[in-house]
């Protein structure tokens, strides 16, 4: 395997493709940037896994990718999930 020119999502997905791993229908494209290909698990197969809901789901969105993307926005943005989840279970 030649990664001379190669970009650094380019090696990536070659070892992922030589290791057996390669990221496969719809979990092999991301519009908008690469801050969930950096995450071993798709953050949606982790909320479809877990049976989460909108909010709940929401929120572990925010949280997988604050590093990568949003940075303390996006832990506000949970924070904002969590918050309204909360609301709506304390009404029951």
């Amino acid at each position: 395997m030649s990664i001379v020119g190669l970009t650094g999502d380019q090696i990536k997905a070659q070892l992922q493709a030589q290791a057996g791993s390669a990221k496969t229908g719809a979990n092999a494209v991301q519009h908008g940037g690469t801050h969930y290909k950096q995450l071993k698990f798709e953050t949606w197969d982790v909320i479809l896994d877990w049976g989460l809901g909108y909010l709940d789901g929401n929120a572990v969105k925010y949280l997988s990718r604050w590093r990568h993307k949003g940075g303390v926005e996006d832990l506000r943005k949970a924070r904002h999930y969590i918050d309204k989840l909360i609301e709506e279970e304390t009404r029951k």
